[in-house]
């Protein structure tokens, strides 16, 4: 999910979605496969699946294509062993970028992975280097007409939150991974619907573009990188001028 705004996330997600529905199908069953044959089948004993399921449902995946997956994974068929890199990159302009990806031929993907963001004008970083600029936390984002603030923040304090932030759009609440789930039900159990929902990484630093042009040439390796048949995730600290919130009417 490339940038660090909440907002520009949600919006960003929705437009991959529908210009891309059958490319983000396709990756989000390779993920339930893999979870499914590494953990089982059953998301209540899989947290793996259960996160994979959770964008799933964000990205409104029929549940025939769901429970095919599930069965791709647990039926024991063709042998493969996928394995999960994280890379490290350097985009154009000095924005970080870290790449989550499960692949079944590490060699391959690396050839791959360094000739795009070579194109791009990007650089593999260092081990450490871009890492240590994000840190993971559970984001739940809810629109501000999904919920009374008031409600909302003793909701979410009360089941484990970290962080509680409101701006005239909705609400953003961060969370440790490991309350992420308790939190997301308790919200679930008060008939609160989350636009997000994830456990993510979130820049420590970011970097501001107001230059158009900039900003284009960090956004193509982005895009290249969400294309490849390997990549599960993309995070970047990009700050574009659209991150700011808008001020209140």
């Amino acid at each position: 999910m490339a940038g660090h705004s909440k907002w520009a996330k949600v919006k960003h997600f929705k437009g991959a979605i529908d210009a891309k529905r059958g490319k983000i199908f396709s990756k989000l069953s390779k993920e339930i496969s893999i979870a499914a044959k590494l953990g089982g089948g059953d998301p209540d004993m899989n947290p793996r699946l259960r996160m994979v399921l959770l964008k799933c449902r964000a990205a409104n995946m029929p549940n025939d294509n769901i429970e095919r997956a599930i069965k791709k994974g647990t039926g024991g068929g063709e042998a493969v062993t996928y394995e999960d890199l994280t890379y490290e990159i350097y985009a154009p302009h000095g924005v970080a970028i870290l790449a989550e990806i499960s692949t079944d031929n590490r060699n391959r993907t690396a050839s791959e992975i360094r000739s795009l963001v070579t194109k791009h004008g990007g650089s593999i970083a260092t081990q450490g280097s871009v890492s240590r600029l994000f840190h993971r936390k559970g984001q739940l984002i809810v629109p501000r007409e999904a919920a009374d603030e008031d409600t909302l923040m003793e909701v979410a304090l009360e089941a484990g939150a970290e962080d509680f932030k409101a701006d005239p759009q909705g609400y953003e609440i961060i969370t440790e991974p490991a309350r992420f789930e308790p939190v997301l039900k308790a919200l679930e159990a008060r008939g609160i619907k989350p636009a997000v929902a994830e456990v993510t990484e979130l820049p420590t630093v970011t970097v501001p573009l107001q230059d158009p042009a900039a900003l284009a040439a960090v956004e193509r390796l982005i895009e290249a990188l969400e294309d490849h048949d390997d990549v599960k995730e993309v995070y970047s600290n990009e700050e574009s001028p659209d991150d700011a919130a808008p001020a209140a009417a």
